[in-house]
């Protein structure tokens, strides 16, 4: 018979790494641009697999809290943004200038405490309070967008007093709290059962998904993942000279 506490412990060691990632950003003994332990360094230290060390440091490159170049390493992400040269637009006046109708269905407005690697991003402490959305955006009633955001509630504290099948989060942000920053990480990705199911799509389908964080004057705004079927929807934008 399986010893439950024993699978437990095995499955989370690579959970138990970021942990430890986390804990150093945030206590800023290790500060931007800084080396981490190699995949080799984790797994001696942790008593656990390259794989399993891998995986933790993958997890924490696509949050945005590393980055990782071939041949140098893994190294602590810069968290404060240069200026976008990507405008950002709201998803519904890009679909009403192709002269088609935007509609959206608000699923998920909740009060959530901030995971690690969240609080992080947003310069907040663990287990702090913020605000989580998850709404489906449509094109003449084909789903075509699903935005998952996190926000720092200290900067938008109205936000779940709001309507999102009739203002979308970025309309709703840029009027409280005027955007001056961001970053994007755009990538093809395959979606989850959860999300192909809500877009519609074959869980073969690729997505187009674009992360995301915003700045105000006053700080980190939001965390938004933007999911998209890769045959239905791409990325523009205007420069800003």
């Amino acid at each position: 018979m399986t010893n439950p506490i024993t699978k437990t412990v095995t499955k989370a060691k690579f959970t138990v790494i970021k942990q430890h990632i986390c804990d150093n950003i945030e206590s800023g003994q290790w500060q931007q641009h800084s080396k981490v332990p190699s995949e080799n360094e984790l797994a001696l230290e942790f008593n656990v697999s390259r794989m399993t060390a891998r995986r933790a440091l993958q997890e924490l490159t696509e949050q945005g809290l590393l980055v990782r170049t071939q041949g140098a390493g893994t190294f602590v992400a810069t968290f404060k943004s240069q200026s976008s040269l990507l405008e950002i637009r709201n998803i519904a006046d890009e679909i009403a200038q192709r002269g088609h109708l935007h509609s959206a269905q608000q699923l998920v407005l909740k009060e959530v405490n901030a995971s690690k690697e969240t609080a992080i991003l947003l310069n907040l402490k663990t287990d702090d309070k913020v605000f989580y959305s998850e709404v489906l955006h449509f094109e003449n009633d084909e789903a075509i967008q699903l935005e998952q955001r996190y926000v720092n509630q200290k900067l938008v504290p109205n936000y779940l007093q709001q309507d999102f099948s009739e203002m979308t989060p970025h309309e709703y942000l840029s009027s409280e709290a005027p955007l001056t920053e961001a970053t994007h990480e755009v990538e093809a990705v395959l979606a989850n059962k959860k999300v192909c199911q809500l877009l519609n799509i074959e869980s073969t389908s690729p997505c187009l998904q674009v992360k995301r964080r915003t700045w105000s004057s006053q700080g980190v705004v939001s965390l938004a993942t933007l999911t998209s079927p890769g045959d239905k929807y791409r990325l523009g934008g205007h420069l800003i000279f």
